[in-house]
C-alpha cells in the first residue's frame, strides 16, 4: 500500500490514529506538525513513522507532488481552542489550509478523512448533520463549518448519499467530546477526564460547574467518547474507500458530568483497593465539589450534546462505543499506569 499522511500527527487525535495504523502494520507514514510546543514530541516518540515534516513546509510541498503516491490523508491538524478569539488566525488554519490539503489530494488521488467537529452544531439542541441544525457559538465552529460546506459543494450530492462512491474519498467526521491517553499537552483543552485525574491526585477531590442552563450542578450532559473508538471508526471507513460524507462521530449517548467524575474517582479508589461511591457520598465526604459557573463562558457553553448516529449506522459501520464509565475506567488505569 502507497503510503499514509497524517496532519497534526503529534496532536491528541493523530498520534492515536498513527498508533492505530502501527498496530495493522503500516509505517510509511508522513507526520506532518508544528512541533513549537516541543514537548508534544513524547506522542510520537514510541510510534513508527517514515517521515515528520513541519506543517509550515508540508501543504505547499505536497502539491509540489514531493511526497510521491499518497494513498490517504488523515487530516487533524487544526486550531481546537474554542475559546481562540483571532477569527483570522482561526480561519486561515482549519479553513484556508483544509481547503487547499482538499485541492492537493484531488489532484494527487489521495483520499481525504479529515476532523470536523460538534462545536459546528453550537447552540442547536438537534445534533444530526444537516444545515438546518448547524449554529455555532464560535469561531472555531464556524471554520469547521464552513469546511464542511464548502466539501458538500465541492463534491455534490455523492457527498450527500453516502453508499453513492466519490472518485477519491472525502470523509468529515464530527467528533463530539473526546478523551483518552495523548492528549497531556492540551492545557485547558484537555478532556474534562484528564483534568479530574490531575486535581484529584494533587487535591483528594474534583471539581465540577455548579448550576447553569436550567441543568443542576454537573448535570449539564455531554456525549463523551474514547479515543479507542474514534480511531476505531476512522479506520473502519479507511477500510471502506467507496463511501464519503459527514458523520457524527460520538458515542450517541449523552451522559452528566457527573458520571465522568464519579468515573474517575472510583477508578482511582479501585487502584488503592476502596469501595466505589454513589454521588451523593463523593458530594458527602468532599471528594467532588460544585465550583460557580465562569463568566467567561455565559452564553458560549453547551450544556447538551448527543450525537444522532443514524447517517453513521445507514453506512454499515456498527462499531460498539464505550460509555464514561467503561472509557474512562481504561482511561484511569492508562494514566496511573503511566505515573
Amino acid at each position: 500500500m502507497s503510503r499514509i499522511v497524517v496532519t497534526g500527527a503529534a496532536g491528541f487525535i493523530g498520534a492515536n490514529l498513527i498508533k492505530g495504523l502501527n498496530d495493522r502494520g503500516l509505517t510509511d507514514i508522513i507526520a506532518v506538525d508544528d512541533l513549537t510546543q516541543g514537548d508534544k514530541f513524547r506522542n510520537l516518540a514510541d510510534l513508527q513513522i517514515a517521515d515528520y515534516v513541519d506543517a509550515d513546509v508540508f501543504y505547499d510541498a505536497f502539491a509540489a507532488d514531493a511526497y510521491g503516491k499518497v494513498e490517504a490523508v488523515f487530516h487533524e491538524g487544526a486550531c481546537s481552542d474554542t475559546m481562540e478569539s483571532n477569527g483570522k488566525y482561526m480561519m486561515q488554519n482549519n479553513y484556508a489550509t483544509s481547503v487547499q490539503l482538499y485541492q492537493t489530494c484531488q489532484k494527487r488521488s489521495a483520499r481525504l478523512l479529515y476532523a470536523s467537529s460538534a462545536a459546528t452544531y453550537g447552540g442547536s439542541d438537534t445534533f444530526r448533520e444537516e444545515p438546518a441544525f448547524e449554529q455555532p457559538l464560535n469561531v472555531y465552529g464556524y471554520s469547521k463549518l464552513l469546511f464542511d460546506q464548502r466539501m458538500r459543494r465541492e463534491c455534490g450530492p455523492a457527498f450527500e448519499n453516502a453508499l453513492a462512491g466519490l472518485t477519491r474519498q472525502v470523509v468529515g467526521f464530527r467528533y463530539f467530546n473526546v478523551y483518552g491517553p495523548r492528549e497531556q499537552h492540551k492545557g485547558r483543552m484537555a478532556s474534562v477526564a484528564f483534568h479530574q485525574f490531575n486535581q484529584f491526585k494533587a487535591d483528594g477531590k474534583v471539581k465540577l460547574f455548579g448550576e447553569y442552563g436550567g441543568y443542576a450542578p454537573g448535570a449539564q450532559m455531554r456525549d463523551f467518547i474514547f479515543i479507542d473508538d474514534v480511531v476505531a471508526v476512522n479506520l473502519w471507513f479507511f477500510d471502506h474507500p467507496e463511501i464519503s460524507g459527514i458523520f457524527n462521530l460520538g458515542s450517541g449517548r449523552a451522559q452528566p458530568f457527573n458520571d465522568v467524575a464519579s468515573s474517575v474517582v472510583n477508578a482511582l479508589r479501585q487502584i488503592k483497593g476502596q469501595a466505589a461511591l454513589t454521588l451523593e457520598a463523593l458530594t458527602t465526604e468532599g471528594l467532588l465539589e460544585y465550583v460557580p459557573f465562569p463568566d467567561a463562558l455565559r452564553g458560549k457553553y453547551q450544556c447538551y450534546t448527543q450525537a444522532d448516529l443514524s447517517a453513521l449506522r445507514a453506512t454499515g459501520c456498527e462499531h460498539p462505543f464505550a460509555d464514561v464509565q467503561t472509557g474512562v475506567a481504561k482511561y484511569v488505569q492508562r494514566l496511573a499506569q503511566q505515573g
